[in-house]
């Protein structure tokens, strides 16, 4: 998965508080990590299982990540 301007759908797939990191996996299958502070109603929570939207953006290592997650109500 690259960056790209539009959002993408998925779930949250884990979600460790203590840690404030977790997985999101969109429809397609792919992976990607994200930050608490990635969450945007700035409550830096999200339950495993949240359907979200997000866009991708260049993260740690070269590795690509989760950004700018929102709760999503599936169509």
């Amino acid at each position: 998965m690259i960056p790209a301007p539009r959002p993408f759908f998925g779930r949250v797939t884990s979600f460790d508080a203590q840690r404030g990191l977790g997985t999101v996996t969109d429809a397609a299958g792919s992976t990607l990590d994200f930050h608490a502070t990635a969450i945007l109603d700035g409550s830096r929570q999200i339950e495993p299982g949240t359907d979200v939207s997000f866009v991708v953006v260049p993260g740690h290592r070269g590795r690509y990540e989760a950004s700018g997650l929102t709760h999503h109500l599936p169509a």
